[in-house]
């Protein structure tokens, strides 16, 4: 199709009348917003001439884009560490102490487009299929792209499906593109049921419509999730977008199209699209989804990009959007991985059998289920009512490896103080702390003061026995809150519902799974008492931080195989507010062992999860350390942000005889650590 100088937002039609509407509603939109940001482009386009790519952008925004780029390499993800990979980090690392510095070469060096780069985009396309519109004639009306964003939920324009009713007249078509040597491959269609699932929106010029497949036939084609996280993008990085430009088979513009503008809810780009392009995904080096194509408009003073500007709608705008919708309990499930949670995989409960006992005093009823309840119906029509857990069976055995917690909690001996062969006492609040303070909560093998106000952890302490150490098997997780205070002083699941927020444990489940009580350790760890709130992309993110206790119990400076661990986060007045709770933005650990010459060796750490928690925040923070990155610190430093007596601790931390060591020590390797 041959492309017109008039406003064009991508959308194939074979009929010249088709969707007249709505195509124009969206192109010029687009280009009022474009024409609104003459002066801005001018600036940056002059910015990035003269090589300042850090001057183009917030020092917030570059900060959270390096701190990004260096977790992408820190992931795990890559099969072997190479050398690239690590050198890249480096520079990374450096640029977020000094930002500008090396900020061109980082964001566009050959480094960070080693193969993994290709393979990785092979794995992103895969998901993304040609939109044929309204084919219930036998024929395609029109063309677009879409994405698969969830097991069984596509992403594509308002603009392409704007109602349920065409989205149920319309196909996904997956595989429309030629393979290794030019053959075609073999194309796969599936209907839309847009009566499990439709969501579209046209101010953002987006819809969410289910795929009408089973998951295990849409499985191979994967999805590309979707982050609200802030740092996916700078303006001056260049972009991919993957394609079906004009319905034909699917196309990759790879790179060469320069981000040039951000404004609110949007991107702004130079790229090459043509009608058919409406719905594609827009991806940065790493291959997360910045942005949902949806229109390419003419400016005339765009001459380097042919006269054409591109526009994006921002994920971050549609996640939001999205999470504000009142959805139904199903569409909440296949809405799960969008919303931050993982797909539900626990299976339908089956009809049991009804046991029925008649007795004097009425009818007692056992029905099973998760738990067993025992009902016994008087004849005065008042029931009574014992829980207790249910064990559950698999192929026919018992198991015991379900959450069950004892409710006795005077059999906890809590964190143990002489527990190495040096004494090492629980930290004590100071005066300014101490009324916001709780009892110490004791449970197996650890324990925690909360902060009453914040209903959070004021601090956990745990000790871990490496020797004697056990692994239950983590079958699923039951969090339940502490009976021994008010339900106003914990969190419970209102705080982590339809949202990116896990429950991210202060005190690792396996850490006081040791000896004889293994199992009930394990099990008290899933108490809200020892969950705050962390964003999933921290909480399942690969760092040094989620290693610590495991190096220092197999350090060989260790001398008993005994660590005793304090962690807890750090509150600030401006941390950002969110259904009623404020979320932490860092978090503490000091381990503390007895070296092999019999000293003490107390060594404190912090990390920050701050980048990730823009989405809640209504402005932008203070940013004090890099996300994701460990940094071990002075221990008085933590005493001094979290309002603790740590004194026991401060003269057995090393930093305390190292000259310059006030600053916090970035550890991107085990062996930066000083013990």
């Amino acid at each position: 199709m041959t492309i017109i100088p008039t406003p064009s937002d991508g959308l194939a039609h074979s009929h010249p009348d088709a969707f007249d509407s709505e195509h124009q509603l969206q192109a010029d939109a687009a280009a009022r917003r474009l024409a609104g940001r003459i002066g801005n482009r001018s600036g940056n386009e002059d910015a990035l001439a003269r090589g300042d790519l850090a001057g183009v952008d917030s020092p917030a925004r570059i900060t959270n884009r390096l701190a990004r780029i260096a977790h992408y390499y820190d992931s795990g993800l890559a099969t072997t560490p190479e050398p690239t990979i690590a050198k890249g980090i480096d520079r990374a690392a450096t640029a977020l102490a000094v930002q500008g510095a090396d900020l061109e070469r980082i964001i566009n060096a050959a480094d960070f487009l080693a193969v993994r780069y290709l393979d990785d985009g092979v794995s992103a396309s895969r998901s993304i299929g040609r939109v044929n519109i309204d084919v219930s004639s036998g024929q395609a009306h029109g063309f677009g792209t879409g994405f698969l964003v969830a097991p069984s939920l596509l992403l594509t324009n308002h603009h392409v499906l704007p109602d349920a009713e065409t989205a149920r007249r319309s196909q996904i078509e997956f595989n429309y593109q030629d393979g290794p040597g030019g053959a075609p491959l073999s194309d796969t269609k599936f209907s839309f049921a847009p009566d499990r699932f439709f969501l579209a929106d046209r101010q953002r010029d987006f819809a969410l419509v289910a795929v009408d497949a089973p998951l295990s036939e849409l499985a191979p084609f994967g999805y590309n999730r979707l982050t609200a996280a802030q740092g996916t993008v700078i303006i001056g990085e260049y972009v991919t977008i993957v394609q079906h430009p004009g319905g034909r088979k699917k196309q990759i513009v790879l790179r060469e199209n320069k981000l040039i503008d951000i404004p609110e809810g949007f991107v702004h780009y130079a790229a090459d699209t043509e009608p058919g392009s409406s719905g594609s995904p827009v991806f940065n080096d790493q291959w997360e989804v910045v942005a949902l194509h949806h229109a390419s408009v003419p400016v005339a003073e765009e001459v380097q990009a042919g006269g054409y500007l591109n526009e994006g709608i921002r994920i971050s705008s549609i996640l939001a959007h999205l999470r504000s919708q009142p959805l139904t309990a199903d569409q909440l499930e296949l809405a799960a991985v969008l919303l931050g949670d993982p797909p539900p995989t626990t299976p339908a409960v089956a009809p049991q059998p009804d046991h029925s006992e008649a007795t004097s005093a009425g009818t007692i009823r056992t029905v099973t289920v998760p738990v067993e309840i025992t009902v016994r119906l008087t004849d005065t029509l008042t029931a009574t009512a014992q829980v207790m857990p249910a064990e559950t069976s698999t192929s026919g055995s018992a198991s015991t490896e379900a959450i069950s917690i004892d409710p006795d909690y005077t059999t906890r001996g809590g964190y143990d103080p002489n527990f190495l062969t040096r004494p090492v006492p629980l930290p004590t609040p100071t005066a300014a702390v101490k009324p916001m303070t709780s009892q110490e909560l004791r449970y197996h093998h650890f324990s925690v003061v909360m902060n009453r106000p914040r209903r959070m952890a004021l601090f956990t302490a745990v000790n871990i026995d490496g020797s004697a150490a056990d692994d239950p098997p983590r079958e699923s997780d039951r969090w339940i809150r502490d009976p021994r205070i008010g339900a106003d002083e914990q969190t419970d699941e209102a705080l982590y519902r339809d949202n990116p927020l896990d429950r991210g444990h202060l005190v690792r489940r396996l850490d006081p799974a040791w000896g004889p009580r293994a199992k009930a350790a394990n099990d008290d760890t899933f108490h809200f008492t020892n969950c705050t709130p962390q964003h999933h992309d921290f909480n399942a993110g690969a760092t040094l931080w989620v290693g610590l206790e495991d190096y220092l119990l197999g350090s060989a400076q260790n001398n008993a195989i005994k660590v005793n661990v304090l962690t807890g986060p750090v509150f600030a007045d401006d941390d950002p507010p969110y259904r009623g709770f404020k979320l932490p933005k860092q978090f503490w650990k000091v381990a503390t062992m007895v070296k092999v010459d019999g000293t003490l060796s107390a060594t404190g750490y912090l990390l920050s999860q701050q980048a990730l928690l823009d989405e809640f925040s209504t402005a932008p923070e203070a940013f004090s350390f890099g996300a994701y990155r460990t940094y071990q610190v002075q221990v008085r430093r933590i005493a001094a942000a979290t309002g603790l007596d740590l004194s026991a601790y401060i003269g057995a931390d090393p930093l305390e005889h190292i000259e310059s060591s006030s600053t916090a020590r970035e550890l991107i390797r085990t062996e930066d650590l000083i013990l």
